[in-house]
């Protein structure tokens, strides 16, 4: 209870205050009771709770100047210079990161505070003990795992985020075993990533990861208008596939590689047909397909990049000239089919003289031909009445006579 005249000011044991005259630093007190005598109300105190050793004071700077003897009495002063960021561990513990050129102020006293130095000339990139001890410390503080538009949005609101400034300050990227990364600072290229998690820091820099995929891929050169050398129109359809073979060499030379392939292989595609008549095209399609695979293996090699195979898909004809072609090959499939009806029916007539000249020569394969033939008649008969027996009809019907001469 404060009596007319007299302040009375207790701290606790995880307390300490800021004692003010005339909004001068005239005290710092640690734990304990305290009194004045303050007629005119000229003091002031302010208490702070060790439980977050960090000294937020918007005058703090004017205090560490003017009052430098008592300040440094009872605070840290925690400072970065221009090339280096500082990890500062509360009992051992990471918990904040502070940015080149930035000045942090703790409370001396139950909570021990450590200063890790990066010197930030060495690269960009975060250590990888580092990196461990900053992931360790996400799972324990959920704000250090919030999407940016949450961390803005809580800042915006006046909330305090203990260990946001990590995800503000470092960039992490994860890069798949079929991937290579690109790195670069400030726009300018300065090595790559092999497949993994890479971090770096990104204070006062633009840090960017470019990720080249190194897989086989395929690029589709469709419905494309192409005359022919006989003035045929034709849609063609053309697949290849390719490979990035070196990502360096790319980014140098195209600033968009797919678009690069899609025009080379339109102009290659162009070009090979615009040389041929549609029989020469359907006739030698697998040369036509060779004649642009080397036309854009030509181009595309020197940037890095590896075409591993290309086909024409299809070849799509205008119907009026797909109705000509289709009775092209009727015709000829109909002209064919009587080439090989008329060598049917020579092969037979050459078989029947051939059987007639050996029966002329032979009169028992005659006769043995006589007995078939009234064999495939009896079968077809239902009953047979045979007059002066068989041998008068057998007789009767053929006639053998011997060889003349013989």
């Amino acid at each position: 209870m404060n009596m007319i005249g007299y302040k009375r000011q207790v701290v606790a044991q995880h307390e300490r205050v800021l004692v003010l005259r005339n909004g001068v630093l005239d005290q710092v007190l640690g734990p304990g009771v305290y009194r004045w005598l303050d007629i005119v109300g000229s003091l002031e105190f302010e208490t702070f709770d060790l439980t977050d050793p960090e000294l937020a004071h918007p005058h703090a700077e004017v205090f560490r100047k003017e009052s430098s003897t008592l300040w440094n009495l009872w605070v840290e002063t925690v400072e970065t210079g221009e090339h280096e960021a500082g990890l500062i561990y509360l009992d051992g513990q990471l918990t904040r990161l502070i940015p080149p050129m930035s000045r942090r102020f703790y409370w001396k006293g139950p909570v021990e505070v450590r200063v890790e130095r990066i010197d930030l000339t060495e690269g960009a990139a975060v250590g990888a003990e580092v990196m461990e001890r900053i992931r360790r410390m996400r799972h324990r503080d959920g704000w250090t795992r919030a999407a940016a538009e949450y961390r803005a949005k809580a800042r915006s609101a006046g909330s305090k985020l203990p260990g946001a400034e990590f995800l503000d300050n470092i960039i992490e990227e994860e890069i798949a075993d079929h991937e290579t990364g690109l790195l670069l600072l400030d726009g300018r290229l300065v090595g790559t990533l092999e497949p993994g998690v890479h971090a770096f820091w990104n204070f006062d820099r633009n840090v960017q990861v470019e990720l080249t995929d190194l897989r086989l891929q395929e690029l589709e050169v469709q419905g494309q208008e192409i005359l022919t050398r006989d003035k045929v129109s034709l849609r063609i359809n053309l697949s290849a596939q390719y490979r990035v073979m070196d990502p360096v060499q790319v980014r140098a030379g195209l600033p968009k590689h797919k678009d690069f392939l899609y025009r080379e292989l339109q102009f290659g595609l162009r070009r090979a047909i615009s040389d041929r008549t549609l029989d020469e095209l359907l006739e030698r399609k697998g040369t036509t397909e060779q004649e642009v695979l080397v036309a854009i293996r030509e181009r595309a090699e020197p940037h890095g990049i590896a075409i591993e195979s290309l086909g024409i898909k299809d070849v799509i004809l205008p119907g009026d000239m797909k109705q000509i072609l289709n009775q092209v090959v009727e015709a000829e499939k109909a002209a064919q089919a009587n080439l090989i009806r008329r060598r049917e029916e020579t092969a037979a007539t050459r078989s029947l003289l051939n059987t007639a000249k050996l029966m002329d020569q032979n009169p028992v394969l005659l006769r043995l031909k006589e007995l078939e033939a009234l064999e495939r008649v009896t079968e077809r008969v239902g009953n047979l009445t045979v007059f002066g027996g068989m041998e008068s009809l057998l007789q009767g019907l053929v006639r053998i006579e011997a060889p003349k001469g013989g």
